[in-house]
C-alpha cells in the first residue's frame, strides 16, 4: 500500500500544468469517482487492521496535497494574464444580430403616436365579447348580415351571445359607458371575421378606432382630424376624400380616400388608375348609440373612425399578400430592421 502511495505522490509532484484542459484532466485522474486516490480507498479492505490507521492517514494526506494543488491550479488559470489576451483585441467586433419589429407593429405605433400628438388616448379591451357591446349598442339591428354566422365566430348563440369581436367598436362602447363626455380616445387590437383566407382577407386582422364625443363637435371636426392623419403618415402633401357610405353606428357616414403615394395620383395599378386609395371609413356617432350608452345625445355630438392596420402596412410597405403578415417568415420580417 505504501509504494503505491508513494507512486501516486511522485506523480503529484511532477504534474506539469501546460493547457487550461490539464487542470480537468488532473481532476479526473487524482481526484475523480474512478481516480487514483478514490482506488486506494477501495484497497483500505485489504490492508490488515493494525496497519489501517497508518495507511488510511497517508492517503488522506495524499488526497489533501491533490485537492491543493488542484485549486492552486483552477486559480491559477483564471487569473492568469496569458489566458486573457488569447483574443486579438485590435480586431473589429463581430457584427450583432439585431431583431426587428414586426411590421404591424411599426405602423400600430405611428397611427397611435399621430393621434397622441392630439390629445389621443389609448384604451383597449376584451377580444371575447357579447352581443351588447359587438352589436346592440353600436345599433346592428337584429337581422344584420354582420351577425351571421358567415361573418362572425359565435362561442355561444342564444339569448346571451357571447363571440370573438369584430371590431374594436366594441371598445369604444365600454369607454362611453364608463366615461364622462369630453372623450378622445383610440382603440387598437386584433379582431376577428369568419371568412375565407387568401391574399386579401384573413380570418383575423388589427384595427384602430378612434372616437371623439364633445359638445358642438361637427363633421368639420372629423374631416380635419383625418387630414392631419394622412399627411403625417403618408406626407405633408397627401389629400383626402370622402365619399358617402352607410355603417350602423354613424350617420353620416363616409369611405376616406388618400391621394396615391406611389404614382402621385396619376395613375397606376396600385390605385387602379383612379389615383386615391382607400384607407379607412368615418361618420358622425348615430345619437342612438349615444343613447344606448347613457350619454346625452341632444348635448353631445361626436365622431368616430376605423381603419385597418393590415391596409395601412400595405399602402407604405408595398406588401399586397396578407397572409404574409402572420406566417412568422424570417426572410419577410428581417426586411423591417431599418424600420426600427
Amino acid at each position: 500500500m505504501k509504494e503505491q502511495i508513494q507512486n501516486i505522490e511522485n506523480q503529484l509532484s511532477s504534474y506539469k500544468f501546460k493547457a487550461s484542459e490539464d487542470v480537468e484532466k488532473f481532476r479526473i485522474q487524482f481526484l475523480g469517482s474512478k481516480g487514483q486516490i478514490k482506488g486506494l480507498y477501495a484497497l483500505l479492505r485489504d490492508v490488515p487492521n493494525d496497519k489501517k490507521k497508518e495507511s488510511g492517514q497517508l492517503i488522506n494526506a495524499l488526497k489533501q496535497k491533490a485537492e491543493s494543488l488542484f485549486e492552486a491550479a483552477k486559480k491559477n488559470q483564471t487569473s492568469s494574464p496569458v489566458n486573457k489576451l488569447k483574443e486579438d483585441l485590435t480586431r473589429p467586433a463581430p457584427d450583432l444580430k439585431l431583431g426587428s419589429h414586426h411590421p404591424l407593429s411599426i405602423i400600430r405605433r405611428e397611427i397611435v403616436d399621430v393621434f397622441k400628438k392630439i390629445g389621443f388616448s389609448i384604451s383597449e379591451g376584451p377580444e371575447i365579447e357579447d352581443d351588447w357591446h359587438n352589436f346592440s349598442a353600436l345599433n346592428f339591428p337584429p337581422e344584420h348580415p354582420a351577425r351571421d354566422m358567415q361573418d362572425t365566430f359565435f362561442i355561444e348563440k342564444g339569448e346571451n351571445e357571447i363571440a370573438l369581436r369584430t371590431h374594436t367598436s366594441s371598445v369604444q362602447v365600454r369607454v362611453m359607458e364608463g366615461s364622462e363626455p369630453p372623450i378622445r380616445t383610440i382603440s387598437p387590437g386584433r379582431v376577428y371575421r369568419n371568412e375565407a383566407i387568401s391574399a386579401r382577407a384573413h380570418c383575423f386582422f388589427h384595427q384602430i378606432e378612434g372616437l371623439y364625443i364633445d359638445e358642438g363637435v361637427s363633421f368639420a371636426d372629423l374631416k380635419q382630424t383625418l387630414l392631419f392623419f394622412a399627411q403625417e403618415i403618408f406626407g405633408a402633401k397627401t389629400k383626402i376624400r370622402l365619399r358617402p357610405s352607410y355603417f350602423p353606428f354613424t350617420e353620416p357616414s363616409a369611405e376616406v380616400d388618400v391621394s396615391c403615394t406611389i404614382c402621385k395620383s396619376k395613375g397606376c395599378n396600385v390605385c387602379k388608375y383612379t389615383g386615391w386609395l382607400e384607407i379607412l371609413g368615418c361618420g358622425m356617432v348615430d345619437p342612438n348609440v349615444l343613447e344606448a350608452s347613457g350619454i346625452d345625445s341632444k348635448k353631445y355630438s361626436g365622431f368616430a373612425f376605423g381603419m385597418g392596420v393590415e391596409r395601412i402596412a400595405q399602402l407604405k410597405f408595398k406588401v399586397n399578400d396578407l397572409r404574409m403578415y402572420s406566417e412568422n417568415d424570417l426572410r419577410f420580417l428581417n426586411q423591417f430592421k431599418s424600420t426600427l
